[in-house]
């Protein structure tokens, strides 16, 4: 009867710090990570969970950032718009992949599709108060149609393109390469905007629309 007990315990709860996390009625844990998000020497803890709030594709996600402060972690900031929800990916089933931090830069993984897939990774750094979103890079296509690389460095505003066919029938795997890149700035997006709305962009040299 005491094992029952104990996994239930851990599934509520777990240890960091010393300091137990309580996880939120009706929340599932999704992924958690650690790292110094604010350069104050100190590691942030991001979770991720999915809520028990439903929405049209699958429960609402929230992703929290916890500060260790007088002995315990409490929400810093957080949002319910970064994170997509489990029908989001298609038939390839649930799209959200991973989160990590690295050298103060968050990065969010996604995935889906069906013959046709698609994988992105959104990355944040804390400034101006706010998680913004300073670099966006996807991956879109077909195995024998083409594969389209969308690069975007939303700080600088540089954008790389580029787009390759690929030919199996005839044992050819590239037949074909369009690239170019061009500079869209002043877009402003951040962990609670994030998804709000489609952003929608044109290259200007093969008129190829890019979203993000």
């Amino acid at each position: 009867m005491k094992l029952p007990f104990i996994i239930y315990l851990l599934s509520l709860s777990f240890l960091s710090y010393g300091q137990e996390i309580v996880i939120p009625k009706g929340y599932e844990l999704l992924a958690e990570t650690e790292g110094d998000l604010d350069k104050d020497q100190i590691c942030e803890k991001v979770l991720v969970f999915e809520t028990s709030e439903p929405s049209e594709y699958g429960n609402i996600r929230e992703i929290q950032v916890l500060k260790f402060s007088n002995g315990q972690w409490t929400i810093w900031r957080k949002s319910c718009n970064a994170i997509l929800k489990n029908q989001e990916g298609g038939i390839m089933g649930d799209p959200f992949e991973e989160i990590s931090i690295e050298n103060g830069i968050l990065t969010i993984g996604f995935s889906g599709g069906s013959s046709w897939k698609w994988f992105y990774k959104d990355k944040y750094r804390f400034q101006n108060d706010e998680f913004e979103l300073i670099g966006h890079t996807s991956i879109f296509g077909k195995l024998c149609e083409y594969w389209a690389n969308f690069d975007f460095n939303i700080s600088t505003g540089k954008i790389i393109y580029k787009k390759e066919y690929e030919d199996c029938e005839n044992d050819q795997d590239i037949y074909k390469t369009e690239a170019e890149e061009f500079y869209y700035k002043g877009l402003k997006i951040n962990l609670n905007n994030r998804n709000l709305d489609k952003v929608k962009l044109t290259t200007p040299k093969y008129q190829e629309d890019l979203y993000l």
